[in-house]
Parts: C-alpha cells; sequence; structure tokens
C-alpha cells in the first residue's frame, strides 16, 4: 500500500498564515485561562469581616447551615484577640483560602503581628485554615492533635467533594504546640484553657478572665442543631455543666450568634437529653434505625436550624451504637 503524505508548500504564504491564527488562537485562550482564574478568585472571597464583641475581641460569624459550594464551609464561628504583644487568632476556618483571608483581614486591620492560634477541637471548619499561619505557633491540647492525625485527611477529602474550588491548595496542617490545662498570661490577657469533651474525644474551652470572653467551641450551638459525628452525649451534657458555672460576660459558640447569657447552653443541653432519651425509648419500643429516621420533631426545637438533617444524622451515627449497647446489656 502506497501512503501519500502532502506537504504544504512554504511559498504560497499557507505556514504563515497557519501560525498566524494558531498564536492568534493561542493568545485568546491564555486570556480566557487568565480571565478565568481571575474571575474564579473573585467569586471564591468569603467576604469576612470581623464583629466587635468586647475591647479588642473581634469574631466572623459563619452561616447555620451545612457545608455548600455555596458558603464554602464558611459555617463556623472564629475570633482574634488584639492584645499589647499581637494578636491571638481563635480556630482558623474550613480552608486554606479561609485562613489566608482572615489573616490578611487581621493584619490590615490591626496592623499587629499574630503570634498565637488556638485550634479548639478537630473538625474541619475549625482547623482546614491552619496552613495560612504555619510561621506562627499553632497550639492546642493534646487530644485534639491525635484526633487531626486519625481524621484530617478523611475530613479533609470529604470536603473537597462538598465545597469544591473553595479547598484549593488546603492541606492537613497539624498543631505545633500542645498545651495543658490552666491559666497563661499573652499580651496583658490572663487566658485560662478549659479542657473538656463531649462534642468530640477533646474539646478545648477559652476564657479571657481579662475581657470575661467565653470561646467554647462546638460544645455550643446557638439557634443551630448540634452536629454529633464524633459526640458521647453522657460527657458532652456533664461539660455543659461544668461551662455553666463559669463567670463571663459574653460567649462565643462554635455555631449561631453571640450572646451573653447561657440560653445556648440550655438550647444545646435541652436538645442532647430529648435526643438522648427519644433514642433510648425508640430502642425500648423495638424501632428500626429506618422507623426512627421518620419520628416527628418537636416544635420547641423550631429555632434551630437544620434541624431535620441534623437530626437525621445523627441517628445515623448514634443509633447503630446504642443497638448495639442495648442488645448487648
Amino acid at each position: 500500500m502506497k501512503i501519500s503524505i502532502n506537504c504544504i508548500d512554504a511559498s504560497d504564504g499557507k505556514i504563515s498564515g497557519i501560525i498566524k491564527v494558531f498564536v492568534s488562537s493561542l493568545v485568546h485562550f491564555i486570556f480566557f485561562v487568565c480571565l478565568s482564574q481571575t474571575s474564579l478568585a473573585s467569586e471564591l472571597d468569603y467576604g469576612l469581616v470581623a464583629e466587635p464583641v468586647a475591647k479588642g475581641t473581634y469574631a466572623f460569624i459563619g452561616s447555620t447551615k451545612y457545608f455548600s459550594k455555596n458558603n464554602g464551609g464558611n459555617i463556623v464561628n472564629t475570633a482574634y484577640i488584639v492584645t499589647d504583644e499581637g494578636v491571638i487568632v481563635i480556630d482558623t476556618g474550613p480552608s486554606y483560602r479561609y485562613g489566608k483571608q482572615m489573616r490578611e483581614y487581621i493584619e490590615a486591620s490591626t496592623a499587629l503581628p499574630i503570634i498565637k492560634v488556638f485550634i479548639t477541637h478537630h473538625h474541619p471548619d475549625h482547623f482546614l485554615g491552619n496552613k495560612a499561619f504555619a510561621d506562627v505557633p499553632i497550639t492546642t491540647l493534646a487530644g485534639v492533635v491525635d484526633g487531626i492525625k486519625r481524621q484530617g485527611d478523611a475530613f479533609t477529602d470529604n470536603l473537597y467533594v462538598l465545597i469544591g474550588d473553595w479547598m484549593k491548595e488546603t492541606e492537613v496542617y497539624i498543631p505545633t504546640e500542645v498545651i495543658s490545662p490552666g491559666k497563661i498570661s499573652i499580651g496583658g490577657h490572663e487566658i485560662e484553657i478549659i479542657a473538656l469533651d463531649g462534642h468530640t474525644h477533646s474539646d478545648m474551652v477559652i476564657l479571657d478572665h481579662t475581657t470575661g470572653m467565653l470561646f467554647t467551641g462546638d460544645l455550643v450551638f446557638h439557634d443551630r442543631t448540634p452536629a454529633l459525628a464524633n459526640a458521647n452525649i453522657e460527657h458532652w451534657l456533664s461539660s455543659l455543666s461544668r461551662l455553666q458555672t463559669l463567670n463571663y460576660t459574653y460567649l462565643i459558640p462554635g455555631h449561631g450568634p453571640i450572646t451573653n447569657n447561657e440560653h445556648p447552653m440550655k438550647q444545646t443541653s435541652d436538645y442532647l437529653s430529648w435526643l438522648r432519651t427519644t433514642l433510648e425509648q425508640a430502642l425500648t419500643n423495638g424501632l428500626t434505625m429506618p422507623e426512627a429516621l421518620e419520628m416527628e420533631l418537636p416544635q420547641s426545637f423550631r429555632d434551630l436550624d437544620i434541624l431535620q438533617e441534623e437530626y437525621k444524622r445523627a441517628v445515623l451515627q448514634l443509633y447503630p451504637r446504642m443497638e448495639q449497647h442495648y442488645f448487648d446489656k
């Protein structure tokens, strides 16, 4: 078989024309890619604006919804304290992009260095912005470090699915310092580290005695249904009882509005107590998990955002464990 290859004659100018078309197309493609990247960066802006709470204390208040591409995972409350020595950051948000934008906002508005980052627990919306603070001591309890090491990669993979491009460049960055419970002085602020558990196996609460600010992490939800992925309800209720004995001026919960009273503690406790009793009764009555999922929820919890979704997640997470314990007795 004879194969014939027809070459283009350079003398007729066709090559020159083809090159011009190719170069023009390439330039337009590069321009389109750059424009798309600029547009994407513009679209993926958390629009963080800090809310002043007490003297030198500010909070970024997130949505009370679940993770989505619409909110970029910004469903969390983070905060910072301006001290005489610099800024203390409390939790770094759900992504590197969040942490980076948070840091840019803090540095632009305070013109002070960030000297310490505290992480309240190992859930992804609270620590996945750590990489943006890689040059700062990132401090937490030993149990929180263990949790990040065990579940951090899985959490990260899950958020890449849930919120997509918001997670670009996000990776697990493990806290660099372990702290024990007790009081420390930073920049003229007397900070107390309180080690509790229940929402997870290790929950760190921060009480700034200088301003009366209480940072509870996810031990307290306000007008938002508690999440129970790693929860021990008995321990959680005990931790809430301990929190109710503290003296504070303002409370920044892990999710939901800031308050100056114990209403969100009671709200969280009431829901957890009801959930425990309801699921125990369902087991006693021989309900299957699908039947438990369809149970009617009380009107008293109607103010809690995403009630149906979190209730169903809680049943899926807790009921198998409770069934096993029930039949092992």
